[in-house]
């Protein structure tokens, strides 16, 4: 089915035509060289710990510098998901395809040095493919994945990753698209004191391994992780994230008119006509429902967040998070909870080092797969 013969008669939005998928896929391969700043330039003690605690992440490995002095680093480490802070490509800056919705969708990351207070990150990155998908959220959408690779002052290569955002016709997925159906009709979910108290005492429960080493030998296959909870979503934690990662596209004043005056296609007016950037379907309901979505949302790297922070607390200050591929597979709209659950799935050995390879679930209070993830983790060995 074409985007064109599937388009709503009252069309809002500029849809995908051919002519702009050839534009943009004789883009892949080239070095992308004209972008926006990162949010981040350097792994400050102040810019870790607003990341982590943008969702919601208190070790005090990443926090408190009194604690990181005594371990193996001698410092404050960046939380593996920090990096997200410092590319805007990797968190979702999409190029081509005007006016057509982008949704952040997952991350394939490989990490190799740890990242210490103070290192400044420098990034290289191209558009790596474009993948065509039919969907129930909006019919004929685009895969469009990004490589980034990460390197420290020294020149040294800390990690690398690719990203995918799904391109989609706005206007397809409000009037016809059906993936929300069902949670369209099931309306606000209020909570009772006695549903929060549950949430909470998941909270209370968290457990972060730090300074006690969790060793390769003590780990069985099918192990379980303790069960992280997230949310219940807020408008509030959405922008709570926002602060410690930065955003795509919060701008203001003089330096908001100059990127809509650069890149026209992202200015869309809001309800007092002044344009607005699309970032705004993570806090604006009204806009959120018109492109589609039950409603506003979290952020795509943020929940790839979660799931990498399940891990760390779990290895330790001795454990190191090797590799995370994460899926997102739905919107978590404010008013939902997500539950992270995960299991040992692998142990082996490599290089002489002692990896575990973990398999992860994200859930809703409805039971809706929320996102997936697979991770290796490198443990300490009594060997």
């Amino acid at each position: 089915m074409s985007s064109e013969a599937a388009a709503p008669a009252n069309r809002h939005f500029p849809k995908i035509t051919e002519k702009a998928l050839d534009d943009l896929r004789a883009r892949i391969g080239v070095p992308i060289t004209d972008t926006v700043e990162p949010w981040n330039y350097e792994a400050t003690r102040d810019g870790i710990r607003h990341y982590a605690h943008g969702i919601g992440d208190d070790n005090p490995l990443w926090c408190d510098p009194a604690y990181a002095e005594k371990s193996q680093y001698g410092s404050i480490v960046a939380l593996p998901s920090f990096l997200f802070s410092t590319s805007r490509i990797i968190s979702g800056y999409v190029g081509g395809l005007a006016g057509t919705h982008a949704m952040w969708a997952g991350a394939d990351w490989t990490w190799h040095k740890p990242v210490l207070r103070n290192d400044t990150i420098s990034t290289e990155a191209s558009l790596k493919d474009l993948i065509e998908h039919q969907t129930r959220f909006a019919g004929r959408s685009f895969q469009q994945i990004y490589t980034v690779k990460f390197f420290n002052q020294h020149g040294d290569l800390v990690a690398e990753a690719d990203s995918w955002c799904f391109r989609t016709d706005r206007d397809h997925a409000r009037e016809v698209g059906t993936k929300y159906t069902e949670t369209r009709e099931r309306g606000v979910k209020e909570y009772s004191e006695e549903e929060l108290q549950k949430i909470y005492d998941y909270y209370r429960a968290e457990e972060v391994r730090g300074a006690t080493p969790r060793y390769w030998e003590d780990v069985t296959v099918g192990e379980e992780l303790p069960t992280m909870v997230k949310g219940p979503m807020t408008v509030t934690g959405f922008i709570g994230y926002a602060q410690g990662w930065g955003g795509l596209y919060i701008r203001t004043n003089k330096i908001a008119f100059q990127m809509f005056d650069k890149h026209p296609g992202l200015g869309i007016k809001n309800k007092f006509g002044i344009p607005d950037c699309p970032e705004r379907v993570h806090w604006d309901e009204e806009f959120a429902l018109m492109v589609g979505t039950p409603g506003a949302y979290d952020y795509g790297p943020e929940r790839c967040s979660w799931l990498t922070h399940h891990i760390t607390n779990w290895i330790g200050d001795a454990g190191f998070l090797h590799k995370a591929k994460s899926q997102i597979r739905r919107h978590n709209p404010a008013g939902d909870v997500v539950f992270v659950d995960g299991a040992v799935t692998r142990k082996f050995v490599e290089n002489g080092k002692h990896y575990v390879e973990i398999t992860q679930k994200a859930r809703t209070y409805n039971d809706e797969t929320s996102a997936t993830g697979v991770a290796i983790a490198q443990l300490p060995s009594r060997g």
